[in-house]
């Protein structure tokens, strides 16, 4: 016996198995467990129990059945896990607090806001709400597919017909294996009236409507609690990405007592939020003295609304208190929106245009399916119908033929032979009772055939015209939104903070440092030299791997800073706004401060104080484009950004300077090409134009840099296999504008193509940065100095084959041992003489 069950032990590897084992439950949990579908917004669960109350008969003009069954038969037929997690899911979809239109009409204990949960599920009873009906219509039509149960007794539908746009109506969250989702509810209208904008344009114009459109019409989450949401930046942010942060704050009210004191009335409070803990923590406070002059607290709510009661001292400013209740409690909330649903059983993160177009999808497929179905019902009856028509105008014989057949079979058959029936046909034709030979029934019939006939072909068009068949969407959804819309409950207000700030902001002199990878600092200057002295510029910054500092520049709190893209695109912050940090922090990513697109990258950053008449932006794209527009153009840029430059296709901005329209531009090339021009060739255009030629450039070739004579008295460049050398830029006659240029570079294969170009003076240090992220520092003084027409000296030895200098930095300090103070005040006297003077190049690569 021993030696029987020692041969059955099996060995297995323990990491593979737990590796196998833990990936299966992830997938479980994150397909059929915490995420809900695009399509009808629901997890598995919860469709499960609708499902299971539409076979229960459980409708909305049955009467209340106990939760009990639902849950058993759930569980039995559908869900096989445990009653406790299918109940509190069936109570989330009946709680008016937690769901914007509850899915479920519940009858007893359901719990509160405040906490309180449901009764046990022996004792509360249930049916389908009136709206959930419209989740489940015509799911006898094989609008949905229907996939076996666990145990495949049972047919269960794999989605619901949903024809209302449910996920984000009454919103969702849940936590998965290594992804959350976290949708807030919207309002009926809104989110219906987007639905129809989107068929309009289709239907209308034949054209895909634009984000835009849809944030005119969807203003923002709409609460089941109330509340109120402070700005429209975080809407906005998650609406177009799929995730953003939205400030909800509770709506209160100050009243004044007829004995001058104050007291304030909270009437509702941000969506999950528990209200006795609110007021708990409110007590707490009070106990704790951080927050003073509170004399009495009570909760005054009742089935009429909810009031909170805050009585405040005489002496105490109640808008003060106020605030502080926002800071401190959950009076203000931050609700973090994650737009994440099951795409084809895929987790994907969806900006709304794209929720609402995967929910029209649906729709597109289940009216499809639907009209389908009918049509194929309507062509079975009119088959019937004609042959009965047909029939009676041959009673007689007909009935004869009945009457002398011995049997059913026979009658059929010789029915068949005489008249060409089909087997249908003869079959209705036996069945038919005698009452059909009655005028009047023979009339019902010619109606109903007739009446078909004009369905058969309405079906027909719908299936055979994509606008047609919206239309019916449109028609169906529009009703829905006029029997169950209601008016928002949420209010959108501004962001106060944001007018404000400002004068809160000591204007003061600060540092500002941007890494190649796009981290971002605000460094105080006494923060700064009170480090120790000596080495190269800035010391200590934690960077990560293959980054470094790119860009160094003074900046007044008050100033502007503007970034240029390389999609031509310019964003703006105030000094202010970008977060201080030590001297040894890493910063905040720049992508957190700005709404860059994707594979949108900053190319250049320029700090301004004010926007000058005689001041200009000259701009440089990859294909030769250059561009002068006065920097008045861009006094105004928008949280989301403006058009810098109108970029032709496959084009991209490089490089923009700040100049007062008197400067010699540089213009070089990967194939070793440089042009010198004046850039009072170039005439100023508007903001949003496309620019004129700079460079006259082949097809092959690129512009990889654009420097100004101002910015020293070399130009440097550095080719892809790590040659180099500087040539002073004396030796580039000046010539107009859409020429082809010299030969600055002598290309072979030794060299590869030119990768960077600086303009430098014997005391600027530079960096090389290679494609695996190696940084090598060369003082400009050990470059020779050689004629256009030469490939330089090796300036970095590369290890391998694969292995190039990806770019050309110039070092932000003078010399090897220039003090971290002489940094300072080599900066400072840049910004004295007028941030941004003509002679200095503010894009982080200047002297």
């Amino acid at each position: 016996m021993d030696e029987y069950i020692f041969d059955k032990v099996q060995d297995v590897d323990l990491k593979k198995t737990m590796e196998k084992s833990y990936i299966d439950y992830a997938m479980s949990v994150i397909a059929s467990r915490a995420l809900p579908d695009v399509r009808d917004g629901l997890k598995p669960v919860q469709r499960r129990i609708l499902y299971a109350m539409v076979e229960l008969n459980n409708g909305p003009d049955k009467p209340h059945r106990k939760c009990a069954r639902i849950v058993g038969d759930t569980m039995g037929k559908y869900h096989p896990h445990g009653d406790s997690s299918i109940y509190e899911a069936l109570v989330k979809l009946a709680q008016d607090f937690s769901t914007r239109y509850p899915l479920i009409d519940g009858h007893g204990n359901f719990g509160s806001v405040d906490g309180d949960g449901a009764a046990a599920m022996r004792y509360t009873e249930a049916r389908l709400s009136k709206i959930s009906m419209e989740m489940l219509a015509d799911i006898n039509k094989d609008t949905v597919d229907f996939v076996p149960n666990f145990d495949e007794s049972e047919k269960e539908p794999s989605v619901l017909p949903a024809r209302f746009p449910n996920l984000l109506v009454n919103g969702t969250s849940g936590i998965a294996v290594g992804m959350a989702t976290n949708i807030p509810p919207h309002n009926l209208k809104e989110v219906i009236d987007a639905v129809v904008r989107i068929i309009d344009n289709r239907v209308e114009e034949d054209r895909d409507t634009d984000i835009d459109e849809i944030l005119d019409i969807v203003k923002g989450p709409d609460f089941p609690t109330g509340a109120e949401i402070i700005g429209t930046t975080g809407i906005e942010e998650a609406y177009r990405t799929g995730r953003g942060k939205i400030t909800v704050r509770a709506v209160s009210e100050i009243e004044t007592l007829p004995n001058g004191k104050s007291r304030i009335i909270v009437s509702e409070i941000p969506y999950m939020v528990n209200k006795a803990r609110l007021i708990e923590k409110i007590a707490e406070l009070v106990k704790e003295k951080k927050v003073d002059g509170i004399t009495e607290l009570r909760d005054e709510s009742d089935r009429h609304g909810m009031r909170i009661v805050i009585d405040i001292r005489r002496d105490v400013n109640a808008n003060v208190l106020l605030n502080q209740l926002y800071k401190h409690t959950q009076l203000q909330d931050t609700f973090g929106v994650i737009m994440l649903a099951l795409v084809n059983n895929e987790p994907k993160v969806l900006n709304l245009l794209q929720m609402l177009n995967y929910y029209l999808d649906h729709q597109k497929e289940v009216i499809t399916r639907r009209t389908k179905y009918d049509l194929n019902k309507a062509e079975e009856r009119a088959h019937i119908l004609q042959g009965l028509l047909k029939a009676l105008d041959h009673i007689d014989e007909v009935i004869n033929i009945i009457r002398n057949s011995k049997n059913g079979n026979e009658a059929k058959e010789r029915l068949i032979e005489r008249f060409a029936f089909t087997d249908i046909q003869a079959q209705a034709i036996i069945d038919m009772r005698l009452r059909s030979l009655t005028g009047l029934e023979r009339e019902r019939l010619e109606a109903e055939f007739a009446e078909l006939t004009q369905k058969i072909a309405e079906y027909k068009a719908i299936l055979s015209d994509e606008k047609k068949l919206l239309g019916v969407i449109k028609e169906e959804i529009v009703l829905i939104r006029d029997k169950y819309g209601d008016e928002r409950r949420t209010k959108i207000s501004y962001d106060a903070s944001e007018i404000s700030v400002e004068d809160l902001i000591p204007d003061e002199t600060m540092l500002i440092a941007m890494t190649k990878l796009g981290y971002i600092k605000r460094m105080t200057i006494d923060n700064f030299k009170s480090q120790h002295r000596g080495g190269k510029g800035i010391k200590g910054m934690h960077t990560i791997d293959e980054d470094f500092i790119e860009d160094l520049f003074m900046a007044r709190n008050h100033h502007f800073i503007m970034f240029f893209t390389n999609q031509g695109r310019v964003y703006r912050l105030k000094t202010y706004e970008i977060p201080e940090a030590g001297r040894t922090a890493r910063g905040t990513a720049i992508i957190n401060l700005l709404q860059l697109m994707p594979e949108e990258k900053i190319t250049a950053v320029i700090p301004i104080k004010e926007y000058k008449d005689n001041r200009y932006l000259f701009m440089a794209t990859k294909k030769g484009i250059v561009k002068k527009t006065s920097v008045k153009e861009y006094e105004n840029i928008r949280k989301s950004g403006l058009i810098a430059i109108n970029l032709r296709e496959d084009d991209e901005l490089i490089e923009v300077k700040i100049t007062d329209g008197n400067k010699d531009v540089f213009l070089v090339t990967k194939n070793g090409m440089c042009i010198r021009f004046n850039e009072q060739d170039v005439r100023p255009t508007g903001r949003s134009s496309t620019g004129v030629i700079g460079m006259a450039i082949d097809e092959d070739d690129e512009i990889v840099g654009m420097q100004l004579n101002s910015q020293g008295e070399y130009l440097l460049i550095a080719s892809a296999n790590g040659m180099g050398k500087r040539t002073s830029i004396d030796e580039f006659s000046l010539q107009h504008r859409a020429g082809k240029g010299v030969k600055c570079y002598k290309i072979t294969e030794k060299t590869g193509n030119v990768v960077g170009v600086k303009a430098v003076n014997e005391e600027n240090e530079v960096m090389l940065i290679t494609t695996e992220g190696i940084i090598i520092r060369i003082m400009v003084s050990d470059i020779p100095v050689l004629g256009r027409i030469t490939s330089g000296v090796k300036l970095i030895h590369l290890d391998n084959d694969n292995v190039y200098v990806a770019s050309l930095a110039k070092v932000r300090d003078d010399g090897k041992n220039t003090s971290d103070d002489m940094v300072i005040e080599n900066l400072e006297k840049e910004l004295d003489e007028e941030t941004y003077s003509d002679d200095t190049d503010k894009t982080g690569d200047d002297k």
